[in-house]
């Protein structure tokens, strides 16, 4: 067990502990409430039952707000007891990533797209990805913002300035502080509901504007209706009430779909506000020394006002709608009280006030959160490197480079270098000799590296460049399209890319495999020409040795490297060690004699 393991194993155990005795003590309290509200109905009674009413009136509310007391101080524990139970389980979960059990976590499917210049062949997204082993954020929108990076690059000085940030959160002595950020959304449920949208749908609507005379409606009538039926327990004639009740209740069935509407799209970000309100309670009185946090958490105000302030009125405004759904107290609110009509004015209102606040306010928090999910993934791997960006055009310079989604205790990592524009290195080797996991580790670490994330390597130099590779070509049925026709149409696109000025640094696997010998020698040929000539690098893996001669053709442009294996007896070896030139042992014809065919006796490797 790593030292990471053993102190998330170590913490895990304390925050048991600790949650057992928060267990009890919010035991104790729940039976509290029980005592308190007994004692109250025992006094009261006694008091009504000598005839002492007022001392009966006094000990009601007495006894009441100490109940509620009582019931805000055992809400207090509860959320103690959750946020223990919660912190245990993400230290867990940090064992897992170390252990690479990923398939508990969110893949980020949705993010998935098969048309991407690299994610779908890198692993970025679903079963077994890099957003598994990253992503520690439970909202939509840090989710969110955390995909958006692993799918556009940044500019040199964000991938800087976000370094510095994760560098700080990354620190020993903020992990307790930065695991508490991390579970605060824990506590809520967050649906599909999307935050953006409800926004933008909420300023649209213009309800009171479109029917400025409501306005008045909505503070006179409840007054002029609670007083009519007062005056009708005093003699008064009733009939003025109930035309109150009327008049509320017509306007109640005429403006039906409307209060629907605004209760239907508000109800379903509840949960979401609340969390956010939660997050930002935890952020905005925290102190930071890099650039970027500090300005994080300096924008969430905006004059005296916290942004968890004005989302939290938003949450309340939400919650206080909801009562309508009781039949009997909506029937109640809605006929006497204007409660729908109250509550889609206070929600317009905040509107006016707050919204412009709280979106951008919400920006920054999914910074925040993708930045503590890198943080996190950072902590849990001190052994990464934070890479350095080079100006030098392609420059690749790594030491002990592996694959971050290669778990082995004994993770082979390899050295690597190249630069300059017009190079292709051209990597052959045997069956599942590695070069096909090698192309993508120097991917996946270069996506990294671009986001501005810690990589898996010692040491790792890289230029910044446009990743686009052509890997995992299929037969796509509903597009009647071949493998053959699909890597066509990969390598069309990045022949497109690669007129630009944008540097492109490409990894292609196999390439052309799905045409005869002879075309795709001269296919993978003509491309590496064409490549040479553009503002492009990269690396190709092929079986193909006659590619190996390019070396020859374009000398000091493209260069040999090579996985090789041994046979030993009916045994094949592999050291998944990356060596320079071509290869020369290959295992085909092994490998099919191990799985029964055949093989006819000959002196060549197969």
């Amino acid at each position: 067990m790593n030292n990471r393991e053993n102190e998330f194993k170590q913490r895990a155990s304390a925050y048991a502990e600790q949650e057992q005795k928060a267990a009890g003590k919010s035991k104790t309290v729940s039976w509290l409430r029980v005592v308190v509200f007994v004692a109250g109905a025992i006094t009261a009674w006694l008091f009504f039952r000598d005839g002492n009413t007022s001392a009966g009136i006094i000990s009601i509310v007495g006894f009441y707000i100490l109940f509620v007391l009582v019931m805000r101080w055992h809400s207090q524990l509860d959320y103690r007891y959750k946020q223990l139970q919660l912190l245990g389980k993400l230290n867990l979960q940090e064992i897992d990533r170390l252990q690479g059990k990923l398939h508990g976590f969110d893949g980020g499917d949705d993010f998935r797209d098969d048309h991407h210049p690299y994610t779908s062949d890198l692993d970025i997204f679903g079963p077994d990805s890099l957003f598994q082993l990253m992503n520690r954020s439970v909202t939509s929108i840090g989710r969110l913002r955390l995909a958006q990076w692993f799918r556009q690059a940044a500019p040199t000085p964000t991938v800087l300035r976000r370094q510095e940030a994760v560098a700080e959160l990354a620190q020993p002595e903020q992990q307790e502080w930065l695991q508490q950020a991390i579970v605060k959304p824990m506590h809520y449920k967050h649906t599909e509901a999307n935050t953006h949208e409800f926004f933008d749908w909420l300023r649209a609507q213009h309800f009171y504007k479109e029917h400025p005379w409501l306005k008045l409606l909505v503070f006179v009538l409840p007054i002029l209706t609670l007083g009519s039926i007062a005056a009708w327990f005093y003699g008064y004639s009733g009939y003025i009430a109930v035309g109150f009740l009327a008049i509320q209740y017509l306007l109640g069935l005429k403006f039906q779909k409307q209060r629907d509407d605004y209760y239907d799209k508000s109800i379903g970000m509840y949960e979401a506000m609340q969390s956010y309100t939660d997050q930002l309670r935890h952020l905005e009185p925290h102190t930071f020394k890099a650039s970027m946090l500090e300005e994080i958490r300096a924008k969430l105000y905006r004059g005296n006002t916290p942004a968890s302030a004005a989302i939290g009125k938003v949450a309340t405004i939400i919650d206080y709608f909801s009562w309508r759904l009781s039949t009997l107290m909506s029937f109640f609110l809605n006929t006497i009280l204007m409660w729908d009509f109250v509550w889609i004015y206070r929600l317009e209102v905040w509107k006016a006030e707050h919204l412009e606040q709280v979106e951008a306010s919400l920006e920054l928090l999914a910074e925040f959160e993708a930045l503590a999910s890198m943080a996190a993934y950072q902590y849990a791997q001190p052994h990464f490197a934070i890479p350095q960006l080079s100006a030098i055009p392609f420059e690749f310079d790594a030491e002990g480079l592996a694959h971050p989604l290669i778990f082995s205790v004994e993770r082979i990592a390899n050295d690597f270098q190249m630069q300059g524009a017009g190079r292709t290195i051209v990597v052959t080797g045997s069956n599942m000799s590695g070069k096909t996991t090698f192309l993508r580790t120097v991917g996946i670490n270069m996506v990294l590296a671009f986001m501005g994330a810690a990589v898996c390597a010692r040491r790792l130099t890289v230029a910044p460049t446009q990743v686009y590779t052509a890997m995992r070509t299929a037969d796509n049925l509903a597009e009647n399209t071949s493998s053959f026709y699909a890597e066509l149409k990969r390598l069309r696109i990045l022949l497109n890319m690669t007129e630009g000025e944008e540097p492109v640094f490409y990894l292609l696997d196999e390439i052309l495999k799905g045409t005869n010998s002879r075309d795709r020698h001269a296919g993978a040929m003509a491309l590496i020409r064409q490549l040479h000539r553009r503002n492009a690098s990269g690396l190709i893996s092929t079986h193909d040795l006659e590619l190996g001669a390019m070396e020859q053709e374009l000398p000091g442009s493209v260069e040999n490297f090579s996985f090789n294996s041994t046979i030993e007896g009916d045994k094949i070896l592999f050291d998944y060690t990356l060596q320079r030139g071509i290869c020369r042992s290959f295992n085909a014809s092994k490998l099919m004699q191990l799985m029964g065919i055949e093989m006819e006796r000959t002196d060549a490797a197969g």
